[in-house]
């Protein structure tokens, strides 16, 4: 599995998070459309937050940051986000 790490802060990052709350069906929706999708959480932080999306392999993970990308873009490009930092790599342990 391969694990992919969004944290959006700065400018514009709590306002994208109250729209990413508003319309987390529609990202539920787009998320689960990745190919080799495991996992997805969005955690609210002071300053902005952080997705975690889990996959079966590191095309997936990457698909996933494609995805988001262009929802944000299509859905929430009048905020003006900072784009995130990208953290990722292979899950070395996964529980549920």
């Amino acid at each position: 599995m391969h694990a992919v790490i969004r944290t959006y802060s700065g400018e514009g990052a709590r306002e994208l998070f109250d729209v990413l709350e508003q319309r987390r069906q529609d990202v539920e929706s787009l998320i689960r459309t990745v190919k080799g999708f495991v996992g997805y959480s969005l955690i609210r932080t002071g300053d902005g937050g952080i997705s975690v999306t889990i996959c079966q392999d590191k095309a997936g993970a990457d698909e996933s940051v494609q995805k988001a990308k262009d929802w944000i873009g299509q859905n929430a490009s009048n905020i003006s986000a900072s784009a995130p930092k990208v953290s990722e790599g292979p899950v070395i342990l996964h529980l549920k």
